[in-house]
């Protein structure tokens, strides 16, 4: 994995990691919720996708078995993770929770 990505998963901000694929039609419906998550959040948390054919090892890594796969990171611990879409209401509180 790119050390930048361990960088930034280790850092002080949450992390929330979209793993997808650009063939998912749910991963789809995860980009209108992710842009009014990051709207509702700003600079409190960061918001990354990793496609998982261009990425298979982190995917692997992560046992990322199906898309979409949300992880929320906080000092490189994962805090949090989902399967599946997710409305953004509820995306907001569990990233609430942790900020």
């Amino acid at each position: 994995m790119a050390a930048n990505f361990q960088t930034l998963i280790n850092g002080e901000k949450p992390v929330l990691v979209d793993f997808t694929a650009t063939w998912c039609g749910p991963c789809k419906m995860m980009k209108p919720v992710l842009e009014e998550v990051k709207s509702n959040m700003g600079e409190k948390v960061t918001i990354i996708k990793v496609d998982i054919d261009q990425s298979p090892q982190a995917a692997a890594f992560y046992h990322v078995q199906s898309v979409p796969t949300l992880i929320l990171f906080k000092k490189g611990q994962i805090v949090w993770r989902q399967s599946g879409v997710i409305p953004a209401t509820q995306l907001t509180g569990i990233l609430k929770s942790v900020v």
